[in-house]
């Protein structure tokens, strides 16, 4: 096969990157992805069974002593389902310990269970039971997207943010250049690019198998489906982006729904699709009918009209060729102004 040179600006690691940088960069990335694995494995197991096994511990700790992670990638939460939860706290009591680890001035960082953590709050419980993890802060933060990305609750919009994240810290970059990456292989594989030079072609292939093993261990997507179906949602409207965060509609109908371009329209269909609860062919129904229509050519119509005349007998009609001789002078008038 040919080798092509691609641009030099073209992404993360473009030919003018340093390569022993970023081999190095590299290595630490598939130390980390056995940290993942780990981690992973680590979470089956406390999912599994709540059982206190080698570096954690069970207590009942006060909730004013538990932090609440802002890097959580669960935003939103059901306001019914947590009313539920809260009803059933309080009848039983919080039946599946959270997961922490130690912080700081003797509290907490929560790592999984803020549902929980606010649902027992709501209850007024004054203290909950807790896994106490001895893990650093970056294997806190990872565990916390492994178990919320393994949720079947969790909507698209978090999901993918989630994703993104978790790909930026085994990947040493920023969530741009994940998405540059991505895009990158889907350019590759659909021109059979070979990149040119020994060193580079093998980095490339180096930093594929990172994301392919962070996509193995979450056990969700593809990296091509993850580019092509979720990764277009983090680009849709606001409006339509808060609703979809917000679970309250699936994200094929928020996507249709955000290709109507004037705003009020939009917000409107958005309503009218959440209260009447409207299938995704409803909703593509109703945006044919307020999509503008295009104006009509009006050469292509004069053309049109003209050559209908030259083939009809209305000429032989002396009222009508009065009226066609009077349209034409109008013409030649318009035409000299």
């Amino acid at each position: 096969m040919t080798k092509k040179l691609l641009p030099k600006s073209y992404g993360y690691f473009s030919t003018n990157s340093q390569v022993a940088e970023v081999e190095e960069q590299l290595i630490q990335s598939q130390q980390r992805i056995a940290e993942l694995e780990s981690l992973n494995t680590q979470l089956q197991g406390l999912v599994a069974n709540n059982s206190v096994q080698g570096d954690t511990a069970k207590f009942a700790v006060p909730t004013d002593k538990i932090v609440c992670n802002y890097e959580q990638v669960r935003r939103y939460f059901d306001p019914d389902k947590l009313a539920t939860l809260t009803a059933s706290i309080k009848e039983v009591g919080v039946q599946s310990p959270l997961w922490v680890r130690p912080y700081s001035d003797g509290k907490y960082l929560l790592i999984a269970g803020e549902r929980r953590y606010r649902a027992a709050q709501e209850a007024g419980l004054t203290s909950v039971p807790v896994v106490i993890l001895e893990v650093d802060e970056t294997s806190a933060l990872k565990l916390s997207l492994l178990e919320n990305l393994q949720r079947e609750d969790l909507n698209p919009v978090e999901e993918t943010e989630g994703i993104l994240h978790l790909l930026s810290w085994q990947l040493n970059c920023s969530t741009k250049e994940v998405i540059a990456l991505l895009n990158r292989k889907a350019h590759l594989d659909k021109k059979k690019v070979e990149w040119e030079g020994e060193n580079t072609e093998n980095v490339f292939r180096k930093q594929w198998k990172v994301v392919e093993n962070v996509f193995l261990t979450v056990g969700k997507l593809s990296p091509e489906s993850f580019r092509v179906s979720r990764l277009p949602l983090l680009n849709l409207p606001t409006d339509v982006l808060d609703i979809l965060r917000s679970g309250q509609i699936e994200y094929t109908k928020a996507r249709a729904i955000a290709t109507v371009k004037d705003e009020a329209l939009r917000i409107s269909l958005l309503t009218l699709a959440i209260n009447e609860k409207l299938s995704l062919g409803q909703i593509r129904d109703r945006i044919e009918k307020v999509k503008p229509q295009k104006a009509s050519s009006l050469r292509k119509e004069f053309q049109d009209i003209s050559q209908r005349m030259l083939k009809s007998s209305q000429w032989k009609d002396p009222k009508k060729a009065k009226k066609i001789t009077s349209l034409l002078q109008q013409l030649e008038s318009l035409l000299a102004d």
